[in-house]
């Protein structure tokens, strides 16, 4: 997530999206939008310095489906905070594994899905756990929140200050911060 993001809140103070500092100022050109939080440095350009906005409040209420918990990659590697779950390793080139595996009849499912370091991957193989002799740090599940941005957006905006106190709270959700 770029510095210059922005975090866009419905009417209603719900996050929306994140978006770039150029849509956030259309938004705001447009009066679509009001500015909540500001940042500290501006924005410098040939006309001038202008002030730079950190999150944005929609005029209007945009109607959108409750939306679903998608079962991707990424959102579980964001769900195990990108740390191997079989020795613990935090790292942004992580692999996904199935705990059992597909061929054994493993599902492929929130609660068969865990993050996994190449090397445990390699290690594993097409093995049961107590086969490989690992054993998994916590029991994959799927995550009992819905967060209106996506799971991994909604991580990583958790650790952005300035956002923080616009986003739900859900107490089993640790901030990620991978270089």
């Amino acid at each position: 997530m770029a510095l210059h993001d922005v975090l866009v809140l419905n009417s209603n103070y719900e996050p929306l999206n994140v978006c770039n500092v150029r849509r956030a100022i259309s938004l705001l050109i447009l009066g679509k939008a009001d500015v909540i939080v500001l940042r500290d440095e501006p924005i410098v350009s040939a006309g001038g310095e202008l002030d730079s906005p950190a999150v944005l409040r929609m005029k209007y209420q945009v109607k959108r489906p409750l939306p679903q918990l998608r079962l991707s990659r990424h959102a579980v590697l964001a769900r195990d905070n990108y740390t191997c779950q079989y020795c613990g390793v935090r790292a942004k080139d992580m692999t996904i594994d199935h705990v059992v595996p597909r061929w054994v009849g493993g599902p492929h499912t929130w609660d068969n899905l865990v993050a996994c370091c190449r090397r445990c991957n390699l290690k594993k193989a097409d093995k049961t756990p107590q086969q490989a002799n690992m054993t998994l740090r916590r029991k994959p599940r799927r995550p009992s929140y819905i967060p209106y941005l996506s799971l991994p957006t909604y991580l990583k905006a958790q650790g952005r200050d300035e956002w923080r106190d616009f986003l739900p709270y859900f107490p089993e959700v640790q901030s990620v911060s991978v270089a």
